[in-house]
């Protein structure tokens, strides 16, 4: 078994092992990487070969800590690889260690979509090094738990119908009350999609990116057919907007904005069916609706609770993941890092909320 860098020529390759992989995410493309380069990131694409043929990938991000000569590695949604396979695991696993000491890097994070009921996967990450983070919210960097949509072998009928019957009166609801779903959006309509953002993110109290991220992101995913957006309207006023992904057979609602008009009229049930479809015509296996609270009964203490009732109306699976795990490969700097990153973290809250 051989563990190496990719070439230039092996990009699509590289891709294509990650799209068709079972959990594979577009956060795991060579694409993402490119994007996250542009704001700092260094990207290290690695590949695990046997016999000629791909066996594993690994999209690692390096980020430099100023002025320590140290670093930090991160996967996001982890490698793509039978993580049932203890010997493919320890390869893989020793070979991003090797590359991770020659940049001085105080740890590895990973945060895999590995369901929690598969402990045997688990345990060849902990075999390896890799600890438990426990999470709080959305539960880390990327969601812990998630909403999908299982649509293999279902039709737009058989799907309509399983949704809750308040959900299904919600959708006709809203084109009755002539609101309209702009799925052939532009390049051109990413501004309006970021001021309902931007509105969104102020309501709520979240952190929100500069508009030059979201061009750059579609700038590189949207030429590969790898983002799509949605917009709702009334009267030729945008409601509510989506960034979808697409990525091999799965569609993943990543982000939803809205302002805070004509809510009355349920365009965000009009738009989600509309996603759905589109990831229906795209034949992909499941929609994934992404980040949940990990409370799966609905509590209306639990500020997430009302993302949760929503999305379960759509009567998606509730999925866990197995969360963030590190291997800590500095022990004083990892220690450092843990200690005092949460503290930024809550800072930057706060200063959103103000």
């Amino acid at each position: 078994m051989i563990f190496r860098e990719i070439t230039s020529e092996e990009i699509d390759k590289f891709n294509d092992f990650t799209a068709h992989y079972d959990w594979g995410d577009l956060l795991q493309s060579y694409e993402w990487g490119e994007l996250k380069a542009k704001s700092g990131w260094k990207p290290i694409r690695i590949i695990g070969e046997d016999q000629g043929k791909i066996v594993a990938t690994a999209s690692i991000l390096k980020k430099s800590i100023p002025k320590v000569n140290k670093c930090i590695f991160y996967i996001p949604r982890g490698f793509t690889c039978d993580t049932h396979n203890a010997e493919l695991v320890k390869g893989l696993v020793d070979y991003i260690k090797s590359i991770a000491k020659k940049h001085n890097a105080i740890l590895i994070k990973i945060d895999p979509p590995i369901p929690i009921e598969d402990t045997e996967s688990l345990k060849n990450l902990r075999n390896n090094g890799f600890i438990p983070i426990k999470g709080d919210g959305f539960g880390g960097i990327q969601p812990k738990c998630v909403m999908q949509l299982d649509l293999e072998g279902r039709s737009e009928e058989e799907l309509l119908a399983s949704f809750h019957q308040k959900w299904r009166y919600n959708i006709r609801l809203s084109a009755k009350k002539g609101v309209t779903v702009k799925t052939d959006c532009t390049k051109e309509d990413l501004p309006i999609f970021y001021e309902l953002l931007k509105e969104t993110c102020k309501r709520d109290g979240f952190l929100v990116r500069n508009y030059d991220y979201f061009e750059a992101m579609w700038d590189i995913l949207e030429p590969k057919g790898y983002i799509k957006m949605f917009l709702t309207y009334y009267e030729d006023q945008p409601l509510t907007g989506s960034l979808c992904y697409l990525w091999g057979d799965k569609a993943m609602y990543t982000y939803g904005a809205s302002n805070n008009e004509h809510r009355n009229f349920m365009p965000n049930h009009g738009m989600q069916w509309e996603m759905i479809k589109w990831a229906k015509t795209e034949r992909c296996k499941w929609y994934d609706f992404r980040g949940v609270s990990p409370k799966k009964e609905i509590d209306e203490n639990d500020h997430l609770s009302g993302l949760n009732k929503f999305k379960q109306g759509f009567n998606p699976r509730f999925v866990e993941y197995i969360g963030e795990l590190d291997i800590p490969l500095n022990t004083f700097w990892y220690n450092l890092w843990v200690k005092y990153l949460p503290k930024i973290r809550a800072i930057l809250k706060k200063r959103a909320k103000g």
